[in-house]
């Protein structure tokens, strides 16, 4: 499938704000994959639909949640964590798309996880900088990105984290286990 035909399908399932957003993350996911040396076909592909499933009805996505059995305690946490794994699954199922790789980085673009792919870092950290997005902190991640992947990882997930913190709301478990795996890891510390 070539870009533009998956930007069609995207299209349909997005607001035109979304469409833009998404515009944003395509560009920047490939200008991180070929910095990084991550495969930039995967990383278009990946950040095209990455936000596939989000605006499907919350009651939709948390009926696939169960039905695939996906981690139940997504259910505990805010739904704006939901369309991440049930677009992985839309994306596999409805569009055809059944790279691992691809599926993953949309799978885990809000969460993170341990043990990401570069493919994964990259599509995550792209949705967090794309030239779209304005909020306290974007464009440090924004000048770290450019010379430093990991750092830029690093403080897009502690900026994250203290925003939730600030708001008294829950962070998702996954998200604390890749800012410790990113920390111990530059560090070279052994598990």
């Amino acid at each position: 499938m070539n870009r533009e035909q998956a930007l069609k399908i995207v299209k349909e399932q997005l607001t035109d704000h979304r469409y833009t957003h998404t515009i944003g993350v395509m560009e920047t996911a490939i200008l991180l994959a070929e910095k990084y040396g991550a495969d930039a076909k995967k990383a278009e592909t990946a950040a095209i639909f990455h936000d596939y499933a989000k605006f499907h009805p919350k009651d939709q996505m948390k009926q696939i949640i169960v039905e695939q059995q996906m981690p139940s305690d997504l259910l505990d946490f805010s739904s704006e964590l939901w369309h991440a794994p049930v677009g992985a699954y839309f994306v596999e199922k409805a569009v055809g798309i059944n790279d691992k790789e691809i599926l993953d980085a949309i799978r885990f673009h809000t969460s993170g996880r341990v043990g990401m792919s570069l493919l994964e870092k990259i599509v995550y950290l792209a949705d967090y900088i794309e030239p779209g997005r304005h909020f306290p902190g974007v464009d440090e991640v924004r000048n770290l990105a450019k010379t430093d992947l990991h750092a830029a990882l690093v403080t897009s997930v502690q900026n994250s984290i203290m925003f939730l913190l600030k708001k008294g709301q829950p962070v998702y478990p996954l998200t604390i286990d890749m800012y410790n795996d990113l920390v111990i890891n530059k560090e070279g510390l052994i598990r």
